[in-house]
């Protein structure tokens, strides 16, 4: 008899989460966990609930009903910032660099907002606010090259592919040193090339320690790179399993309406 894979330890978990706006319902009885080093991907058609959930989960929305929680500690009722202050990291659908400033100097203000040093202490260049700037400028040149835009960490933000700038966002979201990562369409955008890329980036992210949940409409990427995959129409889960079981799944071949969506 084959060893069965140990059970992960659940990260975060999603609890019978409703979401109402006046009399339409975004979620209903949304139920799902994801285990530590775990990539899950989050999908279904245009309008299933997708983005719904990811504010949920990263409190920019509350629930109507339902609760999520992260490692043990209720999410309901915290704002984003208190969320990310627990580890848990979100980037967007829209990229959000600063296009007038270098890749590397992009990379630096996000590691500088994480910076828990005194105004007082850097306007006085104090020791420990010196040793906190080589400290950030060393992180710095780290995520840029772990990105694999070293070639360009000089040259402005605004400059690169669309694709490019979707990585510098995914830097930003490193800086905040994240130990679960929400990923809003990551690849939208990118061509072929650029996914590939992507897709190892993401891979080498979960190596690393950081388990990722993410919501994404390119389904071959999806395919090659989840471990398990979630499936929402209409905001409720029709599906859950590995990539095999949902390229087969009726449900989710009849909501793609069309098989041919589904092949990797």
């Amino acid at each position: 008899m084959m060893a069965q894979a140990p059970a992960r330890d659940t990260v975060l978990s999603v609890e019978q989460v409703g979401v109402q706006f006046g009399g339409l319902i975004a979620l209903s009885d949304l139920n799902f966990a994801v285990g530590e080093g775990e990539i899950v991907s989050l999908i279904g058609p245009n309008g299933a609930g997708k983005t719904t959930a990811f504010n949920v989960m990263t409190g920019f929305l509350d629930p109507t009903k339902g609760t999520v929680k992260y490692r043990g500690a209720e999410l309901n009722g915290l704002k984003p910032h208190q969320i990310a202050d627990l580890g848990l990291i979100r980037t967007f659908q829209r990229t959000s660099v600063f296009p007038r400033d270098t890749v590397y100097d992009n990379v630096l203000i996000g590691l500088h907002r994480q910076a828990r040093n005194s105004l007082v202490e850097a306007l006085l260049g104090l020791p420990r606010a010196r040793a906190s700037e080589r400290a950030q400028r060393e992180r710095a040149t780290e995520l840029v090259r772990w990105i694999g835009l070293e070639a360009r960490a000089d040259d402005l933000a605004g400059s690169l592919s669309y694709g490019e700038q979707r990585l510098v966002g995914v830097a930003l979201a490193l800086a905040a040193q994240p130990s679960m990562l929400l990923l809003d369409e990551p690849v939208s955008g990118m061509n072929a090339s650029e996914t590939h890329t992507f897709v190892q980036l993401i891979r080498d992210i979960r190596d690393r320690g950081v388990t990722i949940l993410l919501v994404e409409h390119d389904m071959p990427m999806v395919m090659s790179v989840s471990d398990r995959i979630v499936v929402l129409n209409y905001g409720r889960i029709i599906a859950e399993g590995p990539p095999d079981t949902i390229r087969n799944d009726p449900a989710v071949i009849e909501a793609y309406l069309g098989k041919a969506a589904m092949r990797a």
